[in-house]
């Protein structure tokens, strides 16, 4: 098999994982995983503003479970990998070198951020190919403070996502995706008519509202006690993505930018 469809069917085998057996992974697997993640992905001005924290040991673990919402998979999986945004490695070498001060703005955050979550993905493909399963935790932003803390992160540094890593238990259907007319754009932005949106939507609102309402009985008195009748309700209802909420979650999120020095 050549390499371009080894990494097509690797692209395309892709699942998130939430279900893992306990099994250890391999003595130094995920140190070599993530040093090859590092070469093999690109880095504004090759800076490396990143840092990433494993995290195995059980009794740690299950603080951090508390910490993503007491998801389950925190704990079953062998091995939790917390992607950070770090400008304080960079910001004492400037200063160890006598450079100006630097890294300490909105800016820096975006590009520390963007790279960590660059690096994240490419040492999910790493770890997918030796046949283990990942997950990403979006509860990494809604706990932002509260990990930074227990990970003890100096200022200029913070999470942005987790993954979670082991040997799947489970082997979920692959979710549907839109599809390549909705949001590949040749030459400019061709902004989508109401017709189009109906047409490139469909399969996805069709599909995933079956699936929400099939995955148990809880969740379908939920749609039923909300009101929710579609799959476009459901993603800002109080059930989901609160708009409300998230209002609240973006000012601590500045808040915290702030206190740790990514906001002048």
């Amino acid at each position: 098999m050549d390499r371009a469809q080894a990494f097509h069917e690797l692209l395309n085998d892709h699942r998130s994982i939430r279900s893992y057996r306990d099994d250890p992974l391999p003595d130094g697997l995920a140190d070599r995983v993530l040093e090859d993640a590092l070469h093999g992905t690109s880095s504004s001005g090759n800076l490396n503003l990143v840092s990433v924290v494993k995290t195995q040991d059980r009794a740690r673990k299950a603080r951090l479970c508390e910490l993503h919402y007491d998801q389950p998979m925190v704990l079953q999986a062998p091995l939790l990998l917390t992607f950070c945004a770090d400008t304080f490695r960079t910001r004492e070498w400037l200063a160890l070198r006598h450079a100006r001060p630097g890294f300490a703005d909105f800016v820096s955050w975006h590009t520390a951020a963007f790279d960590a979550m660059i690096l994240a993905q490419t040492t999910a493909l790493g770890l997918q190919s030796h046949g283990l399963g990942i997950c990403y935790m979006g509860t990494t932003v809604f706990s932002m403070r509260a990990i930074a803390d227990y990970l003890e992160m100096p200022p200029n540094c913070l999470p942005v996502t987790t993954l979670v890593v082991g040997w799947p238990s489970e082997a979920p259907a692959q979710r549907d995706r839109l599809p390549p007319a909705a949001w590949i754009h040749d030459e400019r932005y061709r902004r989508p008519t109401a017709a189009h949106i109906e047409a490139r939507f469909a399969q996805r609102e069709e599909r995933g509202r079956k699936r929400y309402m099939e995955s148990s009985p809880e969740m379908a008195r939920l749609w039923q006690e909300h009101g929710i009748s579609s799959l476009a309700q459901y993603y800002t209802s109080k059930i989901k993505y609160d708009p409300d909420q998230f209002e609240v979650f973006s000012a601590d999120l500045l808040a915290l930018l702030r206190e740790r020095g990514f906001l002048g």
